[in-house]
């Protein structure tokens, strides 16, 4: 507790509003942290950390509460189930956490929030956990491989089975596994005038920890630092927060000086923007999305880093707009889609997608690429991109489109680094997969329209 902050009140209050609320993990997060922007470091890189660690845990942590209560942890009150959730998680996965002060403080929590009686439910369920935690006996692979990988990695048991029959066992355990790895902000040094040597530097000279991400010579990790406003290559518009496989989307858009390029799902405008240094200045990136709220956020980054040739508009993705039937040189489709590729960096999507949600996007996919297909001209190209690694949304999409409109598919290689170049990349697209790659699940397809 500092300032008479009780950091593990946040964490719960955190975790019911995206558990109960719905809200995205790294809004509710980030919303705490910027209000209580006075506690010192290692408060929030605690709060942090046990938010986003009970997240990524929450089945395995379930399974394990379940073993020392006799109360299932789907029948709690959903304050007693983050309580116990978040406290486990710090008795197993953090060292620093002795199990007695774990224990203590949820305890009083519980009473805090008004649930005097269930003070000894927790209590006994805790203390039995840090007595007995050895005796817990998991799913064995041998006799159930979908239930021992789901509770092992903490992934719903229709993913695991589903990615087994797609990418079979060792690719699917080194995708659940990347999925629960730390990760550092990955971001792309900007800017055609500025060397992304110095920007590195720049940054290592406010004590951030620089490395190199694969792939791509602007790309790197970043660790180490306060917050990204303390860096003045952020603030000074020097660096995007991206990820490389959305960087290589840009690398696979290939746009020429003076093209205009319509993207069509922009917001928050990474790729825009990386679209538009591409061109050096020249050309126009017509930056779009379905709401004020979207468009608002592209513009803060536009506004941020100075560049002058993206424009932003206000356009549902499915809706047709006549105005730009046959006038891009480059459309770039990033529709919205299941997520399923950075799980890593947002846990509460494998436990929020459904089947039926799923088949809803699909269908939305393929009224945006109908779109999208309108407004290219003769000769002129589609780039189709996910951030997930579902089969249905990606090479099922991809073959459904060239049925359908007259696009054939265009080779990745002149485009993206040598390290990618694969059979399927020669015809035209690429599956980054997590832990296979080292990016973000994601997938990307050229397209030239015949």
């Amino acid at each position: 507790m500092t300032n008479g902050i009780n950091t593990r009140e946040l964490i719960v209050d955190i975790l019911l509003k995206i558990d109960e609320e719905g809200e995205h993990s790294h809004i509710a997060l980030g919303n705490v942290l910027a209000k209580y922007q006075f506690l010192p470091k290692q408060d929030r890189a605690f709060i942090t950390r046990v938010v986003e660690g009970t997240l990524e845990y929450r089945i395995r942590l379930d399974y394990i509460i379940n073993a020392f209560s006799r109360i299932r942890t789907e029948k709690m009150k959903p304050v007693i189930r983050e309580i116990l959730r978040s406290a486990v998680y710090q008795m197993i996965y953090m060292d620093s956490v002795p199990d007695p002060a774990a224990c203590n403080e949820a305890v009083s929590l519980t009473q805090k929030r008004g649930f005097y009686n269930l003070k000894p439910f927790v209590n006994g369920v805790l203390r039995t956990l840090s007595r007995d935690r050895d005796t817990v006996v998991f799913p064995s692979r041998d006799e159930n491989l979908v239930l021992s990988l789901s509770v092992q990695y903490s992934m719903p048991e229709e993913l695991v089975e589903r990615w087994l029959t797609d990418f079979g066992e060792e690719k699917t355990e080194k995708i659940l596994a990347d999925f629960l790895t730390e990760r550092e902000t990955t971001v792309r040094c900007r800017g055609y005038s500025d060397s992304p040597e110095s920007v590195m530097e720049s940054m290592r000279a406010q004590g951030a920890v620089v490395t190199p991400a694969p792939y791509l010579p602007y790309a790197c990790r970043i660790s180490g630092y306060d917050h990204l406003y303390a860096l003045d290559a952020f603030v000074d518009g020097r660096i995007m927060v991206q990820d490389v496989s959305s960087m290589l989307a840009a690398q696979a858009v290939a746009p020429r000086k003076g093209d205009y390029i319509i993207d069509m799902c922009a917001a928050p405008g990474g790729k825009s923007i990386h679209l538009g240094d591409m061109m050096e200045g020249y050309g126009t990136v017509d930056a779009r999305d379905i709401s004020d709220y979207k468009i608002g956020l592209i513009e803060e980054n536009i506004a941020r880093t100075g560049v002058i040739n993206v424009q932003t508009r206000v356009q549902d993705a499915a809706v047709f707009d006549v105005d730009s039937e046959i006038s891009a040189d480059v459309v770039l489709a990033d529709v919205p889609c299941s997520g399923y590729g950075v799980i890593g960096r947002k846990p509460e999507i494998k436990y929020r997608m459904t089947r039926q949600r799923q088949e809803e996007l699909i269908l939305l996919q393929r009224q945006i690429l109908d779109r999208a297909a309108d407004y290219v001209k003769p000769r002129g190209v589609l780039v189709f991109s996910t951030c997930t690694i579902a089969v249905e949304e990606n090479e099922d999409n991809m073959l459904w489109f060239l049925q359908n409109h007259p696009f054939i598919l265009e080779s990745l290689d002149p485009y993206i680094p040598q390290e990618l170049h694969c059979e399927s990349t020669s015809l035209g697209y690429l599956q980054l997969l997590p832990g296979i790659h080292g990016t973000d699940g994601f997938f990307m397809a050229r397209f030239r329209r015949k």
